[in-house]
């Protein structure tokens, strides 16, 4: 494990070698931290897959450097898609197309689609544009785990590996990308992210993308996922927590006494975006040794607060799988 401050030209350029060389480099985007490898590299790849013990039915995220980039890597790019990468690109939006031979099938999971996005982060673009080549990509964490949004908690994580860290500081919108596909000029939503869905609908007809016979259609589509090591319990408020055993997870600082070991909110007034921005950092600051579940508050499903519920919910619904 080496952690380097990204922001340097000398961390970029050994980056940049390391990949070059098939390895693996943990680097900072603007949602969430990637574990990146040279995404036209398939021995590459396939340490992803072999280090965080990610499924190789699930898809990752190619990340790629120009807007034109796209061209080589998609073979049809319908209309409503070139705006939405003319408006949001770089930014937190994944675009589901038709790949071209160019992008590897352990890329894709054997699908004939790949999400393509181009991150707004300086670090993640510097490093992305000198490596002159697509870097494939998903959180820098163990496969279900919390998605890491700052450089220690990648380095934690993988203490033992070998793995280049960049540190580029916190992660500002701290949940991940937004992944849309296309059916004509509809945008069909297969995960909600950093990028609300209300300012999607001003680009056209949105929807929630249908689940499909194959398990995996798209990145983030498991029905469990992000979840700490210790048991999630959403509800509505602290006066349901019942053990003092637990941390809680609060929406807004709680007004009243709690029955919690640890405790953290979210933000002071209920921003959204300050909520998000916090929200996987508290949830692994709170992910302790010495506690039987976490408590989170029930966040508002309505912009960001959409995303981080989907998050929970998964978060939920892995413990209360593994006991059936």
């Amino acid at each position: 494990m080496d952690l380097i401050n990204g922001f340097t030209t000398t961390a970029i350029a050994k980056a940049v070698s390391i990949l070059k060389a098939g390895g693996l480099v943990a680097f900072p985007t603007e949602t969430v931290y990637g574990l990146g490898a040279d995404a036209l590299n398939p021995y590459a790849v396939a340490k992803i897959f072999e280090i965080k013990k990610r499924p190789r039915f699930d898809p990752l995220i190619v990340h790629v450097g120009e807007k034109e980039w796209v061209n080589s890597y998609a073979e049809h790019i319908p209309r409503v898609a070139k705006n939405l990468i003319d408006r949001y690109w770089p930014g937190p939006l994944t675009i589901i197309l038709q790949k071209k031979k160019t992008i590897l099938d352990i890329v894709t999971a054997g699908l004939p689609t790949v999400g393509l996005r181009m991150p707004s982060h300086p670090v993640a673009l510097n490093l992305i544009r000198s490596f002159q080549r697509p870097i494939a990509a998903p959180s820098a964490n163990p496969f279900g785990y919390v998605s890491p949004t700052r450089a220690l908690h990648v380095a934690r994580m993988f203490k033992n590996r070998e793995i280049t860290v960049l540190d580029g500081g916190d992660s500002p919108l701290g949940i991940e990308s937004t992944i849309v596909s296309f059916q004509d000029s509809t945008i069909c939503v297969h995960r909600y992210g950093a990028l609300c869905v209300e300012e999607l609908a001003s680009m056209g007809e949105v929807i929630e993308a249908k689940k499909k016979d194959t398990l995996c259609n798209a990145p983030g589509e498991l029905p469990y996922h992000y979840a700490p090591h210790k048991p999630v319990n959403i509800i509505e408020g602290a006066h349901e927590i019942t053990t003092v055993n637990s941390s809680f997870l609060a929406f807004t600082k709680p007004q009243d006494s709690v029955k919690a070991k640890y405790i953290l909110w979210l933000s002071d007034t209920g921003d959204m975006k300050e909520a998000a921005a916090h929200f996987f950092s508290y949830l692994i600051e709170l992910d302790k040794e010495d506690i039987d579940v976490i408590y989170v508050q029930r966040i508002p499903e309505e912009g960001l607060g959409r995303a981080m519920m989907e998050r929970l919910k998964k978060a939920s619904k892995k413990f209360k799988t593994l006991r059936h």
